[in-house]
């Protein structure tokens, strides 16, 4: 346990902390001695107690007020979480469907490709047995225009 000399109101007092933690409650007491002198800056003097018990209540306000502003936060956080979450998950669902849209493409593509070969394929079966047929009639009429 460490030990720090505190000023309040006026008055020294000792008190005690853990190791490290003096820094901390050095930055305390001068905020709370801050309060407490502004308030009886404005309040006049009151009496101590009536001091100290009034701003025991505006500091536990702010602590109070603070609070709720965390908790509203966290409230929103959350919330964005939430619809960060919804919006991944569409996303994924949206990029699982486009590559099962590109899959199916190119299965299309691949078919199309396929025809397309095979088609060739026929035409030019189809041009060589018209060529050979043009060879043939011509020959033939050769033959024909040489007999008469």
């Amino acid at each position: 346990m460490a030990n720090v000399n505190i000023k309040f109101n006026g008055k020294e007092f000792l008190l005690s902390c853990e190791d490290g933690q003096e820094e901390h409650l050095e930055e305390l007491s001068l905020y709370l001695n801050n309060k407490f002198n502004d308030l009886k800056t404005s309040l006049g003097n009151i009496g101590e107690n009536k001091l100290l018990l009034i701003t025991s209540i505006k500091v536990m306000d702010e602590y109070f007020e603070t609070k709720k502003k965390i908790d509203k936060q966290k409230i929103e956080f959350n919330k964005i979480t939430e619809r960060f979450k919804e919006l991944k998950s569409l996303v994924y669902e949206y990029k699982d469907d486009k590559e099962k849209e590109i899959m199916k493409l190119k299965e299309d593509q691949a078919k199309v490709k396929n025809e397309i070969d095979s088609q060739k394929i026929n035409y030019e079966n189809l041009v060589d047995k018209a060529t050979l047929e043009i060879e043939n009639f011509i020959k033939k009429h050769e033959v024909d225009t040489k007999v008469q």
